[in-house]
C-alpha cells in the first residue's frame, strides 16, 4: 500500500520499504550496534510470543538470531501511517544451513510499529517479529 498524499512530511512507502530494507541489511551484516540505533531508548522486540523485551536483552535477542548466519529476507506488505506512526506488516524469512550446522526454515509475518522522530528518522517502538502467532 502506498501511502503518499501529496505532503512532503508524509512519508511513503518507498521510504518505509528504506527503513526496512537499512534493517536487514544492517542485519545481515553483523553492524548490530548500528542497527540498535534504529530503536527508541524504551522500544520492545517480541522474539517469543509473550516475551517481550527492552535494552540489552532485546539487543541479545537479535544477536543470537544472527548467530545463525543466514541472511534475512524482508518484504514489506502494508504500511499504515497516522502522523508520525506507521504499522508496518512485513513478511520475513531466514533459510539455509545455520553456522551451527543444522537445516533452518524460520518465517513469519511481522506486525512492526515504527514512530518518526523530529529528524524525520523512523525508529522502532515495537518489533514484533512473528505478528500473530
Amino acid at each position: 500500500m502506498t501511502v503518499d498524499h501529496g505532503d512532503s512530511t508524509e512519508p511513503t512507502h518507498a521510504e518505509l520499504l528504506d527503513f526496512v530494507t537499512r534493517w536487514a541489511e544492517l542485519f545481515n551484516h553483523g553492524d548490530l550496534a548500528v542497527l540498535d540505533r534504529l530503536y527508541e531508548p524504551d522500544a520492545i522486540s517480541v522474539p517469543t510470543a509473550g516475551q517481550p523485551m527492552q535494552g540489552l536483552a532485546r539487543s541479545a535477542a537479535t544477536a543470537h538470531l544472527h548467530s545463525y548466519g543466514l541472511p534475512l529476507r524482508v518484504d514489506l506488505r502494508h504500511c499504515y501511517v497516522v502522523g508520525d506512526i506507521a504499522l508496518l506488516i512485513i513478511d520475513w524469512s531466514m533459510t539455509g544451513t545455520t553456522a551451527q550446522g543444522y537445516p533452518l526454515d524460520l518465517r513469519g509475518s511481522a506486525t512492526d510499529i515504527v514512530r518518526r522522530s523530529e529528524q524525520h528518522r523512523w525508529r522502532y517502538v515495537i518489533d514484533n517479529p512473528f505478528g500473530t502467532a
